[in-house]
């Protein structure tokens, strides 16, 4: 098999004295497309902050592309690894085009300015998420949605093979949903790498993962292929309440019962 881009050694995660998770062995490979799904509060944004290095674990090892996340510097992250937040909070007037060019800083020297290709690629991605015409707004006069989709421009402008969604579909209505998560999809893919991304709705997740890691309140986990871990008893045990499955337009989906 090919080299993991992502692999975790007995990974224990911890926040207010709550076990996230514990002897967490995962191993993420290209061309792969995982969700975490659990119930509110069990930590999927914590172990995704984990993963990204921007809080420590207390146990266990994490490796990108089989070096120590440990030992890598934030450039050299940035480089490998991008990480979708929940949330954009915006004190300052910026620009739509100045902020999706952050996206590009971890592959420019330091110091450097963007150049001509760097602002072709900045809008290009903008017209790829639907803001083209807005590159001149303030950012703080966008709405949630439109935040959303420069939140995703910018990640996209990134192109890091490792990408980490924090709830995604977060302000998006459903046209805007489907297209992005697919969009999302196919680069990470195009650049051999591998996504996961937290979701609240496991019928996303049947839609556009193939492997999902399962949080349960009681620290456990269970991770895998979509079609091993995801069943009625396991579903109702995760979420504490029953769901049915029907047949839709993609396949199987659940609802609750």
């Amino acid at each position: 098999m090919a080299e993991p881009l992502l692999r975790t050694r007995a990974l224990g995660v911890e926040i207010g004295g709550q076990t996230v998770c514990r002897e967490l062995d995962l191993v993420l490979q290209p061309g792969q497309s995982w969700a975490v799904l659990g119930r509110n509060g069990t930590g999927k944004t914590t172990l995704l902050h984990t993963l990204a290095g921007l809080r420590p674990a207390m146990a266990g090892t994490i490796e990108l592309e089989g070096r120590p996340l440990a030992r890598l510097g934030r450039r050299d992250v940035a480089r490998r690894l991008g990480l979708l937040t929940q949330e954009s909070n915006d004190l300052f007037p910026v620009r739509v085009l100045e902020t999706v060019l952050i996206g590009r800083h971890p592959h420019l020297p330091p110091l450097a300015w963007e150049g001509d290709a760097e602002l072709a690629m900045a809008r290009r991605a903008l017209a790829d998420v639907g803001l083209e015409g807005l590159e001149q707004r303030d950012i703080r006069s966008l709405s949630g949605g439109e935040r959303r989709r420069l939140s995703i421009a910018t990640l996209l402008l990134q192109e890091p093979r490792i990408a980490l969604l924090d709830e995604p579909a977060n302000h998006l209505d459903v046209a805007h949903l489907v297209g992005l998560l697919g969009l999302l999809r196919e680069r990470t893919a195009g650049l051999g790498g591998v996504q996961m991304m937290v979701l609240h709705d496991v019928n996303l997740a049947l839609r556009f993962c193939d492997h999902a890691l399962l949080l349960f309140e009681d620290g456990t986990t269970a991770s895998g292929p979509l079609d091993e871990v995801i069943d009625a008893a396991t579903l109702a045990r995760l979420y504490g309440h029953p769901l049915a499955a029907v047949d839709g337009p993609h396949g199987r989906a659940w609802l609750p019962a």
